[in-house]
């Protein structure tokens, strides 16, 4: 009998994109249920009622929560095709290490970018940079993150290269300036199908978070 896969989520998400590239990694079939996250579903509050948040994966009826948690399930679940962590367990704990700095800067540090001005904005603007710079550090001359195979740190990065457009609208930078090596890293990780097909089109989600901020703006 056919694993039954459901995923919870929301289009613009990079948490539920991570999600969606690591199953179409593994050639997981998986139904994708959007979520209205003003009006969250029945089945979204029974499945995550801790946090009452996106992504969910439900996998046989059992519930997975919190993205990066759930990209490592599904590594080692499917586990017989595109490992994503390495095996060395040296390895495999810096690519938790630099999954894990993904996850606790880049996202709010782009939030702030978005949604303040002045001071804020420039400061967050700063570490941004510096944050990006740090991850070229790591990543060095390799293709990706995880060597010469595509792993856990760019599966957990990638989803934030569809907001690039909007970090260089809201701070006026230019990120082939500022990081080279990200963004050919960004277009090389482009090429491969799990991602393309997981990534929306970024001025499209640079539109949608620019009109939440006009909504925020004027309340």
């Amino acid at each position: 009998m056919a694993d039954e896969v459901i995923l919870l989520g929301f289009w613009s998400s990079p948490f539920v994109m991570r999600v969606k590239i690591a199953l179409a990694e593994k050639g997981v079939e998986c139904e994708s249920r959007e979520e209205n996250l003003r009006d969250k579903s029945p089945l979204l509050l029974e499945m995550n009622p801790v946090k009452k948040q996106i992504p969910v994966l439900i996998h046989n009826g059992k519930p997975v929560c919190e993205s990066m948690i759930i990209v490592q399930y599904i590594d080692e679940v499917w586990k017989d095709k595109s490992a994503l962590l390495p095996s060395d367990p040296y390895k495999r704990a810096q690519a938790r290490f630099w999954s894990d700095f993904v996850d606790n800067k880049i996202y709010s540090l782009g939030k702030q970018l978005w949604l303040s001005t002045g001071e804020d904005q420039e400061a967050a603007k700063s570490e941004l940079i510096e944050c990006f710079k740090l991850l070229e550090g790591e990543l060095g001359d390799k293709p990706y993150f995880g060597g010469e195979t595509f792993g856990l740190v760019d599966v957990s990065l990638i989803p934030f290269s569809c907001w690039f457009y909007g970090y260089e609208q809201w701070g006026k930078i230019s990120m082939e300036k500022e990081c080279p090596k990200l963004v050919d890293w960004a277009h090389r990780c482009m090429k491969k199908e799990s991602v393309s097909k997981s990534i929306p089109d970024q001025h499209k989600v640079y539109d949608f978070l620019t009109e939440i901020r006009m909504k925020i703006g004027s309340k």
